[in-house]
């Protein structure tokens, strides 16, 4: 992964994508207005539906020329 910024702001999903070829969950969210994608066979597949519409602190990356969650964290 690629040109890695941190953001710090409401994390909201904004669709859910087909599951992965192994079942996991995949979404589109945006976290600070940045759009980005869950990376195919990830946890955060999971961990974005604990963290909707709540304050979190994450790094987005570049994967495969798409903007992709790298990590999050949950901001008190």
């Amino acid at each position: 992964m690629r040109n890695i910024t941190e953001h710090t702001g409401t994390l909201k999903i904004i669709n859910r994508l087909p599951n992965s070829v192994n079942g996991n969950p995949r979404f589109i969210l945006t976290i600070d207005g940045f759009t980005c994608y869950t990376a195919p066979d990830s946890a955060h597949g999971y961990a974005v539906q604990n963290h909707d519409g709540k304050q979190v602190k994450a790094t987005i990356g570049t994967h495969y020329n798409k903007p992709t969650l790298h990590t999050l964290k949950g901001v008190n």
